[in-house]
């Protein structure tokens, strides 16, 4: 996975490519936003010829951030993936799925968003990447100029080994209309269904409150907005058990923001599987574990995105951060 991140000039943006290994990985996706922003996700529908791609892309710049996937298309076919459509080997089209976030602005500068050079520049950056580092998180990438409700929001992840040994994990961007903490206590709705909630003081809180006010007066925010993820795993699905997978990882969307899936939210949530581990066909409660997992990763990576981000204010806007507002709390 690789970020690229747009900042200062105006800029508060950037794009999140999720590369997958030589040979790609099977992919769906579920979208339940009444507004969103994609790009050839038709072609992972399982009655579709499309089997695998080769990366997803989650973009800000709304419709216009789209264009950032040429960029990750040109970086795969110059290195022959994708599907093949002649002899040669450079006969490919790469399939590269997108989704978008609303930040436009968010920076002070409408016009400034995503093209096909921060696509490349984000897949690079994942190409680089060494196996197993750790995944930068908070205000980069995609999540660079996202809000959560009133809040700074960004980019979280999350990962767990099951006890089958397969592998499931989360990327999310939070960039969503509704709240992420419970405006009577301040607490984090995704950490009440992880058993450690962590409640501020209600001095705290109610100081938290007047700060968000007086922030919102001067930065009123649009209802477009979007919260994106992408769930992975290494286990052998076909494409209609991964649309399953990204259909039930939305509800951990719901559990950590509230409300979700509205007219104008665009929330979409792609799934991947690289088949490097059999899936016990025999046992339905193998598949159903890999399902309880993507839904509860999402849940921990939409806290973890919340708790990395930073605040930010600038021309475009004010937002706190949980952090600042909130104190760390773990």
């Amino acid at each position: 996975m690789g970020h690229a991140t747009r900042t200062g000039e105006g800029r508060l943006t950037g794009t999140t490519v999720v590369l997958a290994p030589e040979g790609g990985a099977v992919a769906a996706v579920d979208v339940r936003g009444g507004g969103p922003g994609t790009k050839e996700t038709d072609a992972l529908d399982p009655r579709n010829v499309v089997q695998r791609v080769d990366a997803v892309v989650l973009t800000g710049g709304s419709a216009y951030g789209l264009d950032a996937a040429s960029g990750v298309m040109a970086w795969l076919e110059e290195r022959g993936r994708g599907v093949r459509v002649g002899p040669g080997p450079a006969h490919v089209v790469p399939v590269v799925p997108a989704a978008c976030v609303f930040d436009l602005g968010r920076g002070g500068d409408f016009q400034a968003r995503p093209d096909a050079a921060t696509g490349r520049a984000a897949v690079e950056d994942a190409a680089a990447g060494a196996p197993g580092a750790a995944v930068p998180e908070g205000c980069v990438g995609a999540g660079t100029g996202a809000v959560a409700g009133r809040l700074k929001g960004g980019v979280g992840t999350a990962s767990t080994v099951l006890g089958s040994g397969i592998t499931v994990a989360a990327l999310v961007v939070v960039n969503s209309a509704g709240a992420v903490a419970d405006p009577q206590t301040g607490a984090l709705y995704g950490e009440f269904f992880q058993g450690r909630v962590a409640y501020p003081e209600r001095a705290v809180h109610e100081a938290a409150r007047r700060r968000l006010d007086e922030v919102a007066s001067r930065t009123p925010l649009p209802p477009l907005n979007t919260t994106l993820a992408v769930v992975a795993t290494d286990a052998d699905l076909t494409k209609a058990q991964a649309q399953k997978t990204a259909g039930t990882a939305h509800d951990g969307i719901a559990r950590a923001v509230r409300p979700v899936h509205l007219l104008h939210d665009g929330d979409t949530v792609f799934a991947l599987a690289t088949g490097a581990r059999p899936l016990a066909t025999a046992d339905p409660s193998a598949l159903n574990e890999i399902l309880a997992a993507g839904a509860d990763l999402v849940t921990r990576a939409i806290v973890r995105a919340v708790r990395a981000a930073e605040p930010v204010e600038g021309p475009g806007g004010a937002w706190p951060s949980y952090r600042e507002l909130y104190g760390d709390g773990r």
